[in-house]
């Protein structure tokens, strides 16, 4: 990952063109995306912060649409890999092959389509675990390794995948390694019958109007740099690291509907993207420091990929978006 240094007088600068800049972006990504708010916002702000993000609905929510539109806003290189249940893990990451160069054979090494800034991996699980493990190196180290040698990856980069409900035919489950990588499990669902009507309207009648990029990646690896030196009250961090520890049966501080609905909970990691992911929600959002509503309002993506709902909670109807309801409400 490459470090980027920012002067003190750039900062005031680049805090300006980040508030700036959300409206701008939400104005360009409205001549694609009808509605969706709040998926859009969480999906920034794990841009903003450098991170990846799995985005979970049915077929036809404009969830590829969505991730292209904000690579455009970027201006960044953006592939696109579609899962299936015979991708290989060399055709996502690349192989080698013999090749005649001077007269003289030797293996070179052919890039696979991960070498991209904004790699979207559509329907992630409709392949098995083992082809989907090709990005946990990608995610975690941005680098990929083939025959000993490490390659890098251009930076800034980012994983965007799409999964379909776990119900549909055809789906494998994410390992939990592999969820835990992302930031946030974002859930998109059908309009309102408003905003419905208009994409109708809109997508049978005319064309789209071109979006106009308005960073670059140069800019988005410092709006990353200035995420992280936003400002954060130790208590207030200390509040997102007592709700992911009362996830957990068994803990101290647990409560007792966690100890009977709840298998598995969430990790250190948790903790650490709902600090960071506030920290660029504020940003965003023109504040000077992060607050609680900050973190609560990202409790939700954050937790509900990592935490595993038991048999009896199963039985008894309870769902994963009731728990961490409760768990917002009795962790204060």
């Amino acid at each position: 990952m490459r470090n980027i240094t920012i002067d003190p007088s750039e900062e005031e600068g680049l805090v300006a063109q980040i508030r700036e800049g959300r409206d701008r972006i939400y104005r360009e990504l409205s001549k694609t995306i009808v509605g969706q708010k709040d998926v859009i916002e969480q999906l920034l702000i794990c841009l903003f912060s450098g991170s990846h993000c799995l985005i979970t609905g049915a077929p036809g929510l404009a969830k590829t649409l969505l991730v292209r539109s904000v690579a455009q806003v970027f201006h960044l290189e953006f592939r696109r890999i579609q899962f299936t249940p015979d991708l290989m893990p060399a055709d996502i990451t690349g192989t080698e092959i013999l090749d005649e160069v001077d007269g003289r054979r030797a293996l070179q090494f052919v890039p696979g389509p991960v070498f991209a800034n904004v790699i979207l991996a559509d329907e992630i699980n409709r392949t098995p675990p083992k082809t989907q493990a090709a990005l946990l190196e990608a995610m975690q180290e941005h680098q990929v390794t083939a025959a000993g040698k490490r390659y890098g990856l251009p930076e800034p980069f980012f994983v965007l995948a799409t999964q379909n409900p776990i119900e549909m035919e055809g789906t494998y489950p994410l390992p939990e390694a592999q969820l835990d990588r992302f930031m946030f499990n974002v859930m998109i669902d059908y309009l309102p019958y408003e905003d419905e009507l208009k994409v109708v309207l809109d997508t049978t009648s005319k064309r789209p109007e071109p979006i106009e990029p308005l960073f670059n990646g140069e800019d988005v690896l410092k709006f990353h740099e200035m995420v992280r030196r936003m400002p954060i009250a130790n208590d207030v961090a200390g509040y997102a690291v007592r709700l992911v520890d009362a996830s957990r049966p068994g803990r101290p501080n647990a409560p007792e509907f966690v100890n009977q609905w709840i298998s598995w909970g969430a990790g250190l990691r948790a903790a650490q993207m709902l600090v960071l992911g506030a920290k660029a929600r504020a940003l965003l959002q023109g504040k000077s420091h992060v607050s609680l509503d900050d973190i609560r309002a990202l409790v939700p993506p954050v937790l509900r990929h990592r935490i595993l709902l038991s048999y009896k909670a199963e039985a008894e109807g309870i769902s994963l978006e009731n728990c961490i309801s409760r768990l917002v409400a009795e962790v204060r």
